[in-house]
């Protein structure tokens, strides 16, 4: 790998809007949310949205899309917090992560908890809007947002267990509108767990010399030099569950249209990728929006 130091790994930008527009005391919190990074909140909400649409035939009521959205914001800086407690004593040594508020003394862990309470605190008052059969959907994910943070310490295999989790969403909308969650459901998720996998490991490559140094795990270190095979068979996998999930929910010929420009996109990503330049693979994950983007548009065109 590439040992240069890169300055513009940080994922903390230093004169953003959080610093220019917050009251100081509000930024720490801001950036454990991450929500001066919003990318992970739009990769969560696209899945999630494109589950609401299929699930509604069309465009889904207002109320279950405004849950779900607020429920994909809050879920995310959740997660976020969870990961920062846990890794608090690893992200100081990590080239990208060492700016972050605990990491950088900003907060302390108990700070960092009592937020953590208030989000999921927050995140639970949405079941109320949701049917019981939802909310018991929605408390499986628990587990998994909190097994998290620890499975770098334990398996290759953390971006699976966050895929799973980021995209629970997609289960929930089925049982929130249709009353029950079919095979197509499963399988968009499952595609959905796959193009995790993929964009995650584009996203580790950038951590994985810091990662490796520190004894931690991900598919990065797992697949090594044959990550660019990896992750097109991951993104490969994506296609095949979108697609199959799609014929399953009964979409029409537009959605197929939308599968051949996400898996061009897909495949151009794999061809970009770039194991020694953790900037290009940075970029490559931040491309990934549009991969959200086109998997609502197809949904939504093929709906009709």
């Amino acid at each position: 790998m590439n040992s240069t130091h890169h300055p513009d790994l940080s994922d903390i930008r230093r004169g953003d809007w959080v610093d220019r527009r917050l009251p100081s005391a509000w930024r720490p919190y801001t950036r454990l949310a991450r929500l001066d990074r919003p990318v992970g909140i739009w990769l969560t909400l696209f899945p999630c949205w494109a589950a609401l649409i299929q699930a509604s035939h069309g465009f889904p009521q207002l109320r279950p899309l405004a849950v779900f959205t607020l429920g994909a914001l809050l879920m995310r800086s959740a997660g976020s917090t969870v990961n920062d407690i846990a890794d608090r004593n690893f992200d100081g040594h990590v080239e990208r992560t060492r700016f972050r508020p605990l990491a950088s003394g900003q907060l302390r862990t108990w700070q960092a908890l009592v937020f953590l309470v208030a989000e999921l605190a927050l995140a639970a008052s949405l079941l109320l809007f949701l049917t019981p059969y939802t909310r018991l959907v929605a408390i499986g994910v628990l587990p998994l947002v909190f097994i998290y943070p620890l499975c770098k310490r334990f398996t290759h295999w953390p971006q699976a267990v966050l895929g799973a989790a980021f995209n629970w969403g997609m289960l929930m909308a089925w049982a929130e509108v249709a009353g029950h969650i079919p095979p197509g459901a499963v399988f968009m998720w499952l595609g959905a767990v796959a193009w995790q996998i993929g964009y995650d490991t584009v996203y580790a490559y950038v951590d994985v010399r810091d990662d490796t140094r520190l004894g931690l795990k991900s598919t990065a270190i797992l697949f090594g030099r044959r990550g660019k095979a990896f992750v097109g068979l991951f993104y490969g996998l994506t296609i095949a569950g979108w697609s199959l999930g799609g014929w399953l929910a009964g979409m029409s010929l537009p959605y197929a249209i939308g599968m051949l420009a996400i898996a061009a996109h897909l495949a151009w990503q794999t061809w970009r990728l770039n194991l020694a330049r953790p900037d290009v693979n940075y970029r490559l994950f931040l491309a990934n929006i549009l991969t959200g983007i086109l998997l609502a548009g197809a949904a939504f065109a093929g709906s009709w």
